[in-house]
């Protein structure tokens, strides 16, 4: 039941919390214009609910909380955020917006309403809308930043959504605010975005980890208190004023370790990292970090490999730490964090902290440099707009290294990029025409790939052109967007020249060019269109003179027929029985052609979706499929709810890797528990081992997620297994 005082109360609670926490940064007239903004966005919004039930206004307070106490952005931007959706949503128009608050308010605003659909639109008009939101980034990066507080705002309360909601928001946020997060250097927000895909999209995995952190929170805590005691003290007596943080790591971070490294919660060596953050004048920063450093490698070994230096050469997005792993006295690696607070503000809060402590002596920084970039890209591209998103997602989350023209300029490249890509970052033009390079003087390939500190001289020659080949070692987004244009160009090029070719050597011949004929070539030379005849043919790789005997000789090989992958398919699940009333898919419970995808092999009890591929069949995938972040953000429109049915008759394969101590009569076990335990049919079985600790794959047939549970859990129990797993 609604309580409209209860309402009031808490809405004026919320108000004057965010009002505490902008304390700091208002001044003259801020706190009136404040007002003003949250009476504007109070009015427009009282008649509208959440999907909670609560009132709608308590959104835009929320948005603006974020915006002030995480992201530390100032007045104009919590005006903007309480103001964020009342032109969507209400009658109010942006030339009120700027009339009551002003230009700065009104263009941020309008940002934020031009991008907000950037996920409701098929998907050339989703890409599209994709790039307008990037563009506003480079206009004002206050307009990204507020849509990431809103994003969060909108994860935090994602529970009133019904599910197929969840799973859509969720692979967007994952897909494209998480690493925008990253790239803006909001590290906090970023972990906390993909925490919370994790909770929608694996619930199980999310809270297997969670109860486990919280299991161990106690013992960690001691373990902290030990570790830091020696430290304090020595940090102390330097005469150091400090603050010293042990947080355990992200859920999502720990499972990805847990993935990439195959092996278990347990095994995991740095759960936590320790921070320690100085508060030092600005000109002793550098020194007082290395200083801590030493005095923390003189109680605890370190790992040289793992020592990261971003004090001296800071990322892209403003970040600055000196990093270390230690080993502990108990024999337990620790990473350690070393950073002053003025670093410590940055990395917490980004952009925004980038900004405060900018000393305006005009040199440009590693995220103005990567926001001009942007920029470039965003008015050179003429390219395919889903393709030109997914290059630029990939340079969202990759490290930076730092070349040298031959004159000694600073160019800042991703991590792993090559010869090739610093000569486009330089100039298109040189990008298009280079033969090789000089890195310190000696004469290397294209594919070479750059380290700190080289220099860098690219050969160029008028006669060069870009071929696919160069695409295997291009890593920048700028470079392959441009190779990727200028292949398009020869090859339309090209494709015009084979059309030449073809249309005379058919009027040589009297043969029409007509459609069936024409179906006759691609038949025979076996290309998916026209075009790609016609290339073919400019290329060298169809000699027109075959032409004729293709022509007439075709209608004889009329008869004889394939099965294409789809028929084979389809004849496969006929067998299987996959067509059967298993799911429930949508709104229809019958006449669905539907297919289990391969790259996650979906079995009954886990958690579904389904994709319409476009050919009349729906794909169904594990919520946690690898594709399902790409699927459900590019493609929202064509995403479809899936249940399954109960079924017991049905087998399903499923992967069970298993890891452990060797020993004779292993296998035996484990194939007696399989096949003569709980009776399941097992298609192949692979066991490597090597100085006494074997790693297999299993391959069984399944009736679903809960017999599989049950496999897995009573082959944990053989003598020997370490670990058993699902794989896909």
């Amino acid at each position: 039941m609604i309580d409209p005082e209860a309402e009031r109360k808490e809405i004026l609670r919320l108000y004057r919390r965010l009002l505490r926490h902008a304390k700091p940064f208002l001044r003259d007239n801020d706190a009136k214009i404040i007002k003003k903004a949250f009476y504007t966005s109070v009015e427009a919004h009282k008649d509208m609910r959440r999907k909670s039930g609560e009132p709608y206004i308590y959104h835009p307070i929320a948005v603006a909380q974020i915006a002030v106490e995480e992201i530390g952005l100032g007045t104009t931007s919590i005006i903007a955020a309480l103001l964020h959706d009342v032109v969507e949503d209400t009658e109010m128009e942006i030339e009120d917006v700027e009339r009551d608050f002003g230009p700065s308010v009104a263009r941020i605003i309008e940002g934020l309403t031009k991008i907000s659909g950037v996920f409701d639109y098929g998907t050339s008009q989703q890409a599209e809308n994709f790039r307008k939101m990037l563009l506003t980034l480079s206009d004002d990066v206050r307009v990204i930043l507020i849509k990431l507080a809103d994003r969060l705002h909108n994860m935090r309360t994602l529970d009133s959504m019904p599910r197929h909601k969840q799973l859509k928001i969720a692979s967007e946020t994952m897909y494209l605010y998480a690493p925008l997060a990253h790239r803006l250097g909001l590290y906090a927000i970023k972990s906390e975005l993909e925490d919370l895909y994790l909770k929608y999209t694996d619930t199980a995995t999310y809270k297997d980890i969670s109860n486990k952190i919280r299991q161990t929170r106690s013992a960690r805590s001691k373990f902290i208190k030990d570790f830091i005691a020696p430290i304090e003290e020595e940090l102390r007596k330097h005469g150091f004023k400090f603050t010293i943080k042990g947080r355990p790591k992200s859920i999502y971070s720990i499972l990805k370790k847990i993935k990439k490294q195959n092996i278990t919660f347990e095994e995991v060596y740095d759960l936590f990292a320790i921070r320690i953050i100085l508060d030092v004048p600005l000109e002793s920063e550098k020194a007082a970090c290395w200083q801590v450093y030493s005095i923390i490698t003189d109680f605890y070994q370190p790992n040289p490999d793992r020592l990261r230096d971003w004090v001296n050469t800071p990322k892209a997005n403003g970040y600055e730490s000196l990093h270390t792993t230690v080993m502990s006295k108990s024999g337990q690696w620790v990473e350690v964090q070393i950073r002053t607070q003025r670093m410590d503000d940055i990395a917490e809060r980004g952009y925004a902290a980038h900004w405060k402590y900018k000393d305006g002596a005009g040199n440009e920084s590693g995220l103005e440099q990567w926001i001009n970039k942007v920029r470039d890209m965003l008015e050179n591209n003429t390219g395919n707009a889903l393709e030109f998103m997914d290059e630029f997602r990939k340079n969202l989350f990759v490290e930076e290294v730092f070349v040298f023209t031959p004159k000694g300029e600073l160019i800042i490249l991703p991590d792993k990029a090559t010869a090739l890509d610093f000569a486009f970052e330089i100039h298109s033009q040189i990008g298009l025409h280079c033969l090789g390079a000089k890195v310190n003087q000696k004469l290397v390939p294209l594919s070479y790939r750059l380290y700190n500190g080289d220099q860098v001289e690219i050969l160029t020659s008028q006669k060069q052109k870009p071929n696919e080949e160069w695409l295997n070692y291009a890593v920048t987004s700028k470079a392959r967007a441009r190779i990727k244009e200028a292949l398009r160009e020869e090859r339309k090029h090209k494709t015009e020249q084979g059309k030449v070719l073809l249309d005379k050597r058919l009027s040589q011949l009297k043969i029409s060019d007509n459609q069936t004929n024409l179906n006759k070539l691609m038949a025979f030379f076996n290309v998916p269109s026209v075009q790609d005849l016609h290339y073919r043919i400019a290329m060298g790789h169809i000699d027109p003179k075959n032409i004729k005997e293709v022509i007439f000789t075709a209608a004889a090989e009329k008869g004889s027929s394939t099965l294409d992958p789809k028929s084979f398919d389809r004849e496969v699940q006929k067998i299987r029985g996959v067509n059967s009333d298993m799911l429930v898919i949508g709104e229809k419970t019958s006449n669905m052609n539907y297919r289990l995808a391969s790259c996650c092999n979906p079995i009954p009890g886990d958690d579904v979706f389904g994709f319409e591929t476009g050919d009349e069949d729906i794909e169904i995938h594990r919520t946690n499929c690898l594709r399902a972040i790409e699927l459900m953000s590019n493609y929202g429109n064509r995403i479809v709810r899936a249940k399954w049915t109960e079924q017991k008759e049905l087998a399903f394969l499923a992967g069970i890797r298993i890891k452990g101590t060797d020993r004779v009569g292993l296998v035996n076990d484990l194939t007696r528990i399989i096949s003569n335990s709980l009776r399941v049919n097992m298609r192949s079985i692979t066991i490597d081992s090597h100085d006494g600790i074997f790693e297999g794959n299993i391959m069984v047939f399944v009736n679903d997620t809960g017999h599989l549970d049950k496999l897995i859990q009573r082959m944990g129990k053989v003598n020997g297994i370490l670990t058993v797993e699902r794989f896909d």
